[in-house]
């Protein structure tokens, strides 16, 4: 199914339990990937660039390797992990792309020193408190020898990515390349590469707009200057329909939009169960599935839970996040521990799920919304708001009930009708299948491969 080509997916970085759907998103691409034939079945390169040293990149490998998210770890690679020498100091490729220049006369300026296991420094990264543009910054990278000496620098960390994915990518001869770029902050830094082989499909997952996130709304600054570099990209891939359409109604079909889906990571059996017993169904049990980040506005969810007031249910919300305290306080002022607690992380959603009789989300934005499709694929109706950008376009089929955002009252009511309404409940998880069906691995692979198709035929954008 998938052309005849090197893949390579770039995320800034993939760490077990940490940014919630896009590191599940990004690993459950690869995992497609490798089901396609990538790499023999071995699944695409899959590249990071955060400094943590290599026993924690270890670490994090191992634990995706043990869950069965990713198919093969050894392709789970690290710019840092390899920018050191066995010898001390940086590794070969690193030091090749220094510039002597780069050392000499430069201001003053923090460096984070990183070393080897042996204690020896190998690079310096410029310290850029507090800007979220620290990434564009010129600020030399500077390159260490086995002495400890400073031989050079390079120009940044565009100038350090650069120089590492012309590394990995100097065996390939002349073979296609296509790098799956999961990250803004990535896609600003390599879209001038220009290496002919190379075809850039970029992903997105998430809001690119601010609040109140109608198409017309102030752009989020973070991306745009993002927007600016769109069309050098040789595909842009948005999650949802809406988003894509949205997106070229406001800015032109300038950059070549496409829609490609996140699809939910396949449980590690292959297969969702769905000879779910009612035993295991827990009647009334209503579960929240997410990080507890402010715009995921969980308070939403408790206060309507609560005003549902349906006899015998109860709420387990299962994530982690900067809201827990303050969750955990409104549960307390509400009288409302007993019926309402913060389970903590699962890395088993779909357990968590087969017990489930409804979920219920009150985000304010999304990217798709992961949780949903998952949701779905389990059979459990899904009350939400009706947000941009993914509950309408994963729930407008069926399986769910959408309210007016920010509207308490109609989710409780909705909650109380899934809850309450037996036929209603019963139709809702017919529609369910089908409604996830649009959203499956095998489609989301199907967009994928023919958006490859279309940029392997036409030249590079840079």
């Amino acid at each position: 199914m998938l052309p005849d080509a090197e893949y390579l997916v770039l995320s800034s970085r993939l760490v077990p339990d940490l940014d919630g759907g896009y590191t599940i998103a990004t690993l459950s691409r690869a995992r497609q990937l490798a089901a396609a034939g990538a790499a023999g079945g071995a699944g695409p390169l899959l590249l990071t660039f955060d400094p943590a040293d290599a026993a924690a990149h270890a670490a994090h490998r191992a634990t995706f390797a043990r869950r069965e998210t990713i198919a093969d770890s050894s392709r789970m690679r690290n710019l840092f992990d390899e920018a050191v020498s066995a010898d001390g100091g940086a590794a070969a490729w690193v030091r090749d792309a220094a510039s002597a220049d780069l050392s000499r006369g430069q201001p003053e300026r923090e460096h984070r020193v990183l070393r080897d296991a042996e204690e020896r420094p190998f690079i310096a990264l410029p310290v850029i408190p507090g800007d979220p543009d620290w990434h564009l910054t010129e600020e030399p990278v500077l390159i260490y020898d086995e002495a400890a000496q400073v031989i050079g620098g390079v120009a940044g960390f565009r100038g350090l990515y650069d120089a590492w994915l012309r590394d990995v990518t100097s065996p390939f001869g002349d073979s296609p390349i296509i790098v799956i770029c999961e990250s803004r902050q990535l896609g600003e830094l390599i879209a001038d590469w220009d290496d002919p082989r190379v075809r850039i499909i970029h992903t997105i997952h998430t809001m690119h707009l601010e609040a109140p996130y109608t198409p017309d709304a102030t752009m989020n600054p973070l991306w745009t200057r993002w927007f600016a570099l769109a069309d050098r990209f040789d595909a842009v891939a948005w999650p949802t329909r809406t988003q894509r359409d949205d997106v070229v109604a406001r800015f032109g079909d300038g950059a070549r939009n496409v829609v490609i889906p996140n699809a939910a990571p396949a449980p590690v059996d292959g297969r969702v169960s769905k000879d779910t017993t009612a035993a295991e169904r827990e009647q009334g049990l209503v579960v929240v599935l997410g990080r507890l980040a402010p715009g995921k506005r969980v308070d939403h969810s408790i206060r309507a839970f609560l005003a549902a007031d349906v006899p015998g249910s109860r709420m387990e919300i299962w994530g982690g996040g900067a809201e827990h305290d303050a969750l955990q306080e409104l549960i307390d002022e509400l009288g409302a521990g007993s019926r309402v607690m913060l389970a903590g992380h699962t890395d088993s959603p779909g357990r968590v799920l087969d017990r489930a009789s409804v979920m219920v989300t009150s985000t304010a934005f999304e990217g798709q919304g992961l949780s949903i499709l998952e949701a779905l694929l389990h059979d459990v109706p899904v009350v939400s708001y009706d947000v941009r950008y993914g509950p309408g376009d994963l729930l407008r089929a069926g399986g769910g009930l959408l309210v007016p955002d920010a509207d308490e009252a109609a989710l409780a009511d909705a909650l109380r009708l899934v809850l309450t309404d037996p036929a209603l409940r019963a139709r809702l998880i017919a529609e369910a299948e089908v409604s996830a069906s649009a959203w499956s691995a095998e489609r989301a692979t199907e967009a994928l491969a023919a958006t490859v198709r279309e940029v392997l035929a036409a030249p590079p954008r840079r």
